[in-house]
């Protein structure tokens, strides 16, 4: 079977694979909760969700510094990654020994497409339909729920380094209803602190990856924006695109309470 992954590259399956190598935590999680338990051979050192799967997993270094020599030693019949978590020239080195599919995700479609096109590949057609069941069916319910609400969404600290256009944490806050001030920049800006003074955003999201911010990032950040929120946000929710997304709605609950209390 010919199987093509989001960047148009084709592999060539002769029988569903057994052996697989995940590069990226969001997808680790998927291939997981779908019931890819013992074919799952290989994954990152930052596919920490579920515990079980990281504590009994090999571990193949991080997502942009991979250890190719440990990925050989597997013997993977199937690599799994993404274009903007994984190094190019790594994929490159790994795409001509191994059946390497690639996801490319800005939207909740790419992602809906990538689970899609993954249970097709791996027989999981049944197990992926009833988890795109449930997002179809719950998504749409907390679309537009923070109407008018002027956020800046930090991922980095020293400098600061934000999430802007043509990223999937865009495309959520959008999708949530945020507006985000830095959504006509381009990816990840980095910014000054006078240039970030300049903003005004009603809120600054300060997420817990791929910068750990914790509340002396908060103390120090608004002195910076006084006249904004300072928030910490769960980074998970923001940008893994797999079966996290079951746990979206429930988290947009608890963000309402966070936004409403003093």
């Amino acid at each position: 079977m010919v199987f093509t992954d989001q960047l148009g590259n084709k592999i060539e399956l002769k029988q569903k694979p057994r052996r697989i190598v995940s590069l990226v935590p969001s997808q680790s999680e998927f291939l997981w909760d779908i019931g890819l338990c013992s074919e799952l051979v290989g994954i990152s050192k930052f596919c920490i969700h579920p515990d079980k799967m990281f504590q009994s997993v090999e571990r193949v270094g991080g997502t942009k510094e991979l250890n190719i020599e440990k990925i050989r030693a597997l013997k993977p019949d199937l690599i799994i990654g993404n274009k903007e978590e994984n190094q190019k020239e790594q994929i490159e080195i790994l795409q001509k020994e191994f059946n390497v599919w690639m996801s490319d995700i800005y939207t909740f479609d790419d992602a809906f497409e990538m689970m899609r096109r993954i249970g097709e590949i791996t027989e999981k057609d049944t197990e992926v339909k009833t988890l795109l069941n449930q997002l179809n069916n719950t998504l749409p319910k907390i679309k537009n729920t923070f109407a008018n609400v002027s956020v800046a969404y930090f991922i980095w600290n020293k400098p600061y380094m934000f999430a802007a256009g043509n990223t999937f944490i865009n495309f959520l806050l959008e999708y949530l209803g945020f507006k985000n001030v830095l959504g006509g920049s381009a990816r990840y800006p980095e910014l000054s602190e006078e240039q970030l003074r300049n903003l005004q955003p009603d809120y600054c999201f300060l997420s817990s990856e791929p910068f750990p911010f914790k509340e002396k990032q908060v103390e120090e950040i608004q002195k910076i924006v006084p006249q904004s929120r300072i928030i910490l946000v769960d980074g998970e929710l923001f940008s893994w695109y797999g079966s996290r997304l079951l746990q979206l709605p429930a988290y947009v609950e608890e963000l309402k309470s966070k936004l409403k209390s003093p």
